[in-house]
């Protein structure tokens, strides 16, 4: 084992009155980022886009 801890967030994307907008992703994706998030996966589930994000801790 690497002894590397790991904190998880789940974050979900809600579409405007037009639908999901690619740029609603990346901005949210652009502020996980600058917080140390990074990106696991990321799901399309009807309307909504979920992230799956991790941080070492």
């Amino acid at each position: 084992m690497s002894g590397r801890r790991w904190s998880y967030k789940v974050v979900q994307v809600k579409p405007r009155m037009l639908g999901l907008r690619t740029e609603d992703v990346e901005a949210t994706l652009a502020q996980l980022g600058q917080a140390g998030w990074e990106l696991v996966n990321a799901v399309q589930a009807g309307l909504y886009t979920w992230l799956y994000m991790k941080k070492e801790i």
